[in-house]
């Protein structure tokens, strides 16, 4: 026997075996269909009798295996049933000769047979028979099961009648020595006389008869004769009979003790025979044999009471730890034998079941790996992985999952052997990822974040590696791209310098506020109070601390619906080569969100490096920042800020309010030459500048534009004075506001206009004392900042200070003066400022310098201020300064 049965366990040695094959050309899928149905009769209850036949049924089976059938019966094909097509009564002839043909592969060791026709109706399908059946189709066939009951039927009569014929002890009769296929040369010229010969012949044919009792479902029985084999054998030294009988006595007792099975299959099986107690209980105690007599019901089925008293001086059932040690002795007989060594591995696979089940995982272990290097003749490489596989199940079973991963690596590489002449890449890369838990590698990113890194980085890699290969074998560029940047994102840490291939790394997220033209703020009336209605103040720990916990994820700063907002990253590139990221942008929750792909590229080795991500919220909410995504190497990748270690993140929560009216404004001024001090964060300056001299008007032109998606409704103009010196007298600003209102609500689009008159009128009278303020102050009035509707504290300048009042006058020399300041605020609760050089809400302040005439300086300030509304109770205020 060379081909193992891989799938044996102890208690297919009370199994009859029935081989199911097809007859001509049958396809595939109707095969198995029947199949199915076939195998689904695997154990009927005998009639008459509470003793149960069990059936094991294989679609292929080797011949030579069959050989093996007097050594142990479970190995001998007793039953055959085909399958067969066939549309026309002149095909009948040739396809029942075929049914022949195929009886005649197991012809020594058949039962019955069965033939199962599909298609053929007429004269021939009505003829009744009982080793044919006919059906229309395979859909039309609802009595196969009965059929296959009835063949089971005639299976146990032939058994039965042999297990008689067999125990019953002939006085007279030579006992037949029975054989296993290498024996038969090395018996001839034995004397058939000698003792030593005829208790060989006895202690094999009650092995025999053994396994047909058991067969029979009569375990009793098949102990009493497995006990009295033992004793035959052992005094004769026929060591590979003595290692079947003690196999035997190990399979009845597994049968007695695990009625369940230890094969793992579906369902457990039901032992339903009289011969044994019923209550499961009291089966055995460990250490203590079990005993199973009656021999009432032995002399009953043909033994004489001879026999029935031996089996009440035999123990007969063995206890769960002598199993373990009458396999051992059973595999030290086979190992005598080298052509024994298939007969030596399948006892090893089934005491590793029934160890499993007895949860000693050590002792399992130990069999298989006697397992391992027992010598069979030379394999072919199909049955070289499906005995690595076998092995790696076996090891999973008693929970050693590195070494199960281990011989499933070992059967994955034998896929692609040299010696294959078309290597199974696939094959090999589905047994490669079954592998990965053994390893402690899992595929997803997370279970690298949980912790301390868990297994062999070196062997991991490796069988990364390995999949990355077997994947672009096998004729996948994109699986094998994807697996590559798996190993550089998860063991970056382990990597060479020339093995680094790897993704970009994120060491910072941080949200950014809008640029200060687009940022929204408060809404102040025009004294700077907020309009929204004050609250009292209550204290409560409570509240501070789910304050302080929202403070932690959610930004002080606010998005507003349809603008551009932007998230930075901090990157770098640890890759000795310039890296190519395209297609990186924002994966966001919480509001519609359209993220603007970037594309960029790292330098090599690169330390952090600034990566602006931007996109549009569509709808208001609480938007949240869940990560990024990018494409590298071609691989589309999702990355989660929770997921990635060691970034740093100041919050990923911000509130995106409704869309705010946008403001553009510009004046018909030109701008200031002269460049003044910055203003603060939250606004925008423009510089813009004058010539007068005293009596002089000008006529300044503000252009209000709206530029953006919500109509304004309401102006409001005001004016106020800065300073105190009071050396201007009369109406400085002056404006109709009724001409601008006209032009109100300003719809998106449209622009409106506001002419202001400049009238310069100051006061020569006390000339002099003028100057020496000015000059007392060193107040330079070209390029005077304002940045703010309130005073400022204006510091000196050193260098414009004048030597004496004479040259401060510059009498003939226009003087400069400073400047037009103008703040937009729109919304309720929410405001942006607009200047001339933005598209979206905005905060603008322009700065005109007048210039004045000779000697006539000013130090009074006057504040104008623009109000609108929109119908959605949205704002804009400009306030303009003139000095």
């Amino acid at each position: 026997m060379s081909v193992p049965d891989y799938m044996q366990c102890a208690e297919d040695h009370q199994t009859l075996l029935v081989v199911v094959q097809p007859v001509g050309i049958v396809s595939e899928e109707n095969f198995f269909r029947i199949y199915k149905r076939i195998s689904s009769v695997s154990q009927i209850s005998v009639r008459d009798s509470q003793r149960v036949l069990y059936i094991r049924y294989r679609h292929h089976y080797p011949p030579e295996n069959n050989e093996w059938g007097d050594f142990q019966t479970h190995r001998k094909v007793v039953g055959l049933i085909t399958i067969t097509d066939c549309f026309s009564a002149k095909d009948w002839p040739q396809t029942f000769e075929k049914f022949h043909v195929q009886k005649e592969l197991y012809g020594s060791t058949l039962y019955d047979s069965r033939l199962l026709v599909f298609g053929l109706q007429g004269e021939i399908a009505e003829q009744p028979r009982t080793d044919v059946a006919f059906y229309p189709s395979y859909e039309d066939c609802a009595t196969v099961e009965k059929r296959i009951e009835d063949f089971i039927e005639s299976l146990f009569i032939v058994l039965e009648s042999k297990r008689l014929d067999r125990a019953t002890d002939k006085s007279g009769d030579k006992i037949p020595l029975l054989c296993v296929p290498f024996e038969k040369k090395d018996f001839v010229g034995l004397d058939t006389d000698s003792r030593h010969y005829k208790k060989r012949c006895q202690g094999r044919m009650r092995k025999h008869v053994g396994d047909l009792c058991l067969q029979a479902g009569m375990l009793q029985d098949s102990l009493v004769h497995y006990h009295m084999a033992v004793e035959f054998l052992r005094s004769v030294n026929d060591f590979l009979w003595l290692g079947a009988a003690l196999e035997g006595l190990c399979s009845a007792s597994v049968i007695y003790h695990y009625p369940g099975g230890t094969g793992g299959k579906a369902g457990a099986r039901r032992f339903q025979g009289s011969s044994l107690p019923a209550e499961a209980a009291n089966r055995h105690r460990p250490g203590k044999p079990c005993s199973c007599l009656c021999p009432g019901a032995l002399s009953t089925n043909g033994i004489n009471p001879d026999t029935s008293t031996e089996i009440g001086r035999a123990k007969n059932c063995l206890s769960p730890e002598d199993i373990i040690e009458k396999y051992k002795e059973a595999i030290s007989c086979y190992g005598k034998y080298k052509n024994a060594g298939v007969i030596e591995l399948e006892a090893c696979v089934k005491a590793v079941r029934v160890l499993a089940i007895q949860k000693r995982s050590m002792e399992a272990s130990e069999f298989l790996q006697n397992a391992v290097y027992i010598n069979l003749r030379q394999l072919s490489e199909e049955e070289r992985i499906q005995r690595y596989s076998i092995l790696s199940e076996l090891y999973e079973l008693i929970g050693f999952h590195r070494k199960s991963a281990f011989f499933k690596r070992v059967a994955a590489m034998q896929c692609v052997a040299p010696s294959i002449a078309e290597p199974g890449w696939r094959a090999c890369y589905k047994l490669l990822l079954e592998t990965l838990p053994g390893y402690s590698l899992s595929l997803d990113p997370q279970d690298f974040n949980k912790g301390t890194h868990r297994g062999w980085a070196a062997v991991q890699m490796r069988l990364l590696h390995e999949l990355v290969y077997a994947s672009r074998r096998m004729g996948n560029p994109a699986l094998s791209v994807r697996h590559l940047s798996f190993l550089l994102q998860t063991m970056l840490d382990f990597l060479s310098d020339q093995e680094k291939k790897d993704l970009p790394i994120v060491r910072c997220v941080k949200l950014l506020s809008l640029p200060a033209s687009l940022r929204p703020q408060k809404m102040k009336s025009l004294l700077g109070q907020s309009v929204s209605a004050k609250s009292p103040f209550i204290y409560s720990p409570i509240t501070v601390h789910s304050r302080g916990e929202e403070r932690s994820g959610k930004i002080d700063f606010q998005w507003v619906q349809g603008d551009v907002c932007e998230v930075q990253l901090m990157v770098y590139n640890p890759m000795p080569f310039e890296l190519r990221v395209e297609n990186m942008g924002l994966l966001t929750s919480g509001v519609e969100f359209e993220s603007l792909p970037a594309a960029l590229s790292l330098p090599a080795e690169s330390g952090l490096y600034p990566v602006t991500l931007v996109g549009v919220p569509q709808t208001t909410g609480t938007i949240t920042v869940n990560g990024y995504h990018t494409t590298v190497f071609g691989v589309f990748s999702d990355c989660f800020l929770d997921n990635l270690p060691g970034v740093k993140t100041g919050g990923s929560t911000v509130e995106v309010i409704p869309a705010l009216p946008r403001l553009q404004i510009s004046t018909s001024l030109p701008r200031s030459a002269h460049s003044l001090q910055p203003s603060s964060g939250d606004e925008v300056s423009t510089n813009v500048s004058v010539q007068l001299y005293n009596g002089e008007t000008q006529h300044l032109v503000v252009k209000l534009e709206n530029i953006g998606m919500e109509p304004l409704e309401k102006l409001e103009v005001t004016s106020k004075i800065l300073t105190t010196k009071e050396k201007l007298y009369g109406d400085f600003l002056s404006w109709r506001l009724e001409e601008t209102l006209a032009q109100f609500p300003l719809q998106p689009g449209k622009v409106a206009t506001l002419t202001v008159c400049i009238k310069v009128k100051l006061d020569f009278s006390c000339q002099e004392n003028l100057l020496q303020d000015l000059s007392d102050d060193g107040i330079s009035v070209s390029g005077f900042p304002l940045c703010s509707p309130s005073r400022q504290v204006v510091r000196p300048r050193a260098d414009s200070k004048p030597a004496n009042p004479a040259e401060a006058a510059g009498l003939g020399t226009p003087a400069t003066g400073a400047a037009v300041f103008s703040q937009v605020a729109l919304g309720q609760e929410w405001c942006s400022h607009g200047g001339s050089a933005v598209t979206s809400p905005t905060s603008i302040h322009e700065d005109m310098g007048l210039i004045l005439g000779p000697a006539q300086w000013i130090k009074d300030l006057v504040l104008l201020c623009l109000w609108c509304r929109s119908q959605t109770r949205l704002g804009s205020h400009v306030a303009v300064a003139v000095v």
